[in-house]
């Protein structure tokens, strides 16, 4: 497979002129815009037209492109069913069957039917798939995960690694690495021997992630996606190879940049941050903010992140599992040993004794980030705490994080949607999973039956099941961010499903 460039370079100056003019209120919509003839074709007529007496660009747009709608806008509810019910009926409004090529789309296109999370995301989207399949596997849908895996170990085999989702303005950037878990959890289904199925794809994933560990040195000691502690050691950061406004946010970038050139930010330097924060999936958090509060401050890419280097302990960890399958002791003895020296690094990093929390690791000051956020919780996820260290943790989470409808993502009031005052569905589950395996399970089950109840009150008032939620005042709704809160909504189904799951083997 070759994808074809991203819209922003095959459009050109009608590209740029749409998405400055306000043609679409979401940039995103432009890009997912699917030409009507060859790219090159629809530019000489903007060429030969756009200075003609009354020329309407958007009529011109309308006319040269098809343009996408709202997933699953038109269904409408059934409000006196259950919210489990009612999920259960949605995911086939939410299911795309295998791709056929188009022509000039920016889609790429996948072999097998896949789950889209809703609203204004048309594709799939990468981390957002494992949350969806706790629910389809609740559902009975294992067809629909092994086909998700499949399309994965596609894209893997064929792009090297996978896209934040599969459009071609995605292809300089990752997600947070969840593929492992996502072979895990079907392997839990079909059998152990599924590791070694998929061991080409988990060896290439891993391969993406290290990719540049033999170029760091004291000279250069950041390359692409790892970083060089100052022991030597190496760990990993989120980025993106292609350091100019994203395609699917141009307008807000391009103005964003406009606003803080003056201060001697440096546009590359600006958009370099802005598109790491994206494959950390958390766009945009105060975690990433120099100040906590702007996002003209944006770092993501100085930063160690605590929840990619859990991530990448699980697969290391699931590598050297199905590398034992398969019987290669070597490498599995390799993979071991990595998984181990992860572990300690991991505790020794990101460990901030300060605030008796996990929290990310600033390379440029050498010391953990000062704001804290559900991030933190990703080591007790994975096993990786000590006893001490979670019970630590349990105590800031009950003090400060648990609010009337579930966990808060951070404490800071930014206006960003991954701040204070949002819960979102994935981190529901990592608290909740945390916090049982060091037998918090009080508080666990608090957590996750104040998110179960607000789930199930905003789909009674609205019919919808959303992409996040104003977890402190239920009486307002979600806001902040670049675009309108989302509904439909992929992971918010699939963690709704688990937790109820969850509550209901207790109640039997």
């Amino acid at each position: 497979m070759n994808p074809q460039a991203s819209p922003d370079v095959l459009l050109g100056q009608l590209f740029i002129d749409v998405q400055l003019g306000r043609v679409f209120s979401d940039s995103k919509t432009f890009v997912d815009c699917t030409p009507k003839q060859a790219p090159e074709q629809i530019l000489a007529l903007y060429e030969a037209q756009k200075n003609a007496p009354g020329f309407d660009m958007s009529a011109f747009v309308h006319e040269q492109f098809e343009v996408p709608g709202q997933v699953a806008s038109n269904y409408v509810s059934n409000t006196n069913l259950s919210t489990t019910e009612h999920i259960n009926r949605l995911w086939d409004r939410l299911t795309r069957p295998a791709d056929e090529p188009v022509p000039y789309s920016s889609r790429v296109p996948l072999p097998h039917p896949y789950v889209v999370p809703g609203g204004r995301f048309r594709e799939i989207f990468y981390w957002d798939s494992y949350f969806t399949m706790l629910g389809l596997r609740e559902s009975g849908r294992v067809d629909l995960i092994r086909g998700m895996i499949d399309n994965f170990a596609y894209l893997i085999d064929t792009l090297g690694f996978i896209p934040n989702g599969n459009r071609t303005y995605f292809l300089s950037r990752s997600q947070p690495p969840f593929f492992a878990l996502m072979v895990q959890l079907l392997a839990k289904i079909d059998g152990r021997e599924i590791l070694v199925t998929y061991l080409p794809q988990l060896r290439k994933e891993y391969d993406f992630w290290m990719d540049g560990q033999d170029e760091l040195s004291d000279a250069h000691p950041h390359v692409r996606r790892v970083a060089q502690l100052p022991d030597g050691l190496p760990m990993n950061r989120y980025w993106d190879n292609t350091p100019k406004p994203r395609p699917e946010a141009y307008r807000q970038e391009v103005e964003l940049n406009e606003e803080t050139e003056p201060t001697g930010v440096v546009p590359q330097t600006l958009y370099n941050h802005i598109r790491a924060a994206c494959e950390s999936g958390w766009d945009f958090s105060s975690r990433w903010f120099a100040d906590e509060q702007t996002l003209g401050s944006i770092r993501c890419a100085d930063l160690l992140a605590v929840d990619l280097n859990c991530l990448l302990y699980s697969l290391e960890s699931t590598l050297a599992e199905a590398y034992a399958h398969a019987g290669d002791h070597a490498h599995s003895a390799l993979f071991e040993q990595l998984a181990v020296d992860r572990d300690e690094l991991i505790g020794r990093v990101f460990w901030n004794a300060n605030d008796t929390f996990f929290s990310d690791y600033d390379l440029q000051t050498q010391q953990a980030t000062p704001g804290l956020t559900l991030a933190g919780v990703f080591p007790l996820f994975f096993n990786l705490a000590t006893p001490e260290q979670a019970e630590h943790v349990h105590a800031r989470l009950k003090a400060d994080f648990l609010q009337a409808g579930g966990w808060v993502t951070t404490l800071n009031h930014t206006g960003q949607q991954w701040d204070w005052p949002n819960g979102w569905a994935p981190l529901q589950w990592i608290v909740y999973k945390g916090l049982m395996n060091y037998g918090f399970e009080e508080t666990a089950r608090e957590g996750r039956d104040r998110w179960l109840a607000l789930n199930d009150k905003v789909f009674k008032a609205t019919g919808k099941m959303m992409e996040k939620y104003n977890v402190v005042d239920a009486a307002l709704t979600t806001g902040g961010g670049e675009y309108p809160n989302q509904d439909g909504f992929g992971w918010t189904n699939g963690v709704y499903l688990a937790l109820s799951a969850e509550r209901d083997r207790e109640n039997s």
